[in-house]
């Protein structure tokens, strides 16, 4: 069982930025695929970003939707157990519930039912 915390969200002005964080427990937090996901209101939940863990190059791999490139980061921590998201030049249209996810295997997913588990989700507000 993984238990995931987001923090970090909250209000920022259009063109500002923030830094979301998701610390997992439970287990070994380098046998983990993680990822972010985020639903405005109204809207079905959507894919932000995901990061892998290669034991053999020891270094991670990233993907994140195209729609976010450039502007958002995504990275891990092993040793703190904690998976960021860096959101750059945010846009009101940014404004929603943040979730963290993580899955059973090391590899990148980008659909919500390859992960098992989920945080309780962080609310980012962009005002304009």
């Amino acid at each position: 069982q993984v238990q995931l915390v987001e923090s970090g969200g909250g209000l920022v002005q259009a063109g500002g930025s923030l830094r979301l964080s998701c610390a997992a427990s439970g287990r070994t937090f380098s046998t983990i695929g993680m990822g972010w996901f985020r639903q405005a209101p109204g809207k079905e939940r959507e894919f932000v970003a995901a990061i892998s863990w290669s034991w053999i190059s020891s270094s991670s791999s990233t993907t994140h939707a195209d729609s976010l490139k450039g502007r958002f980061t995504i990275s891990r921590d092993n040793a703190k157990n904690t998976v960021y998201l860096q959101m750059n030049s945010l846009k009101p249209e940014d404004t929603a519930v943040y979730y963290c996810a993580a899955r059973n295997m090391l590899g990148i997913a980008t659909t919500q039912n390859l992960y098992d588990y989920w945080g309780q989700g962080t609310q980012v507000t962009v005002s304009s």
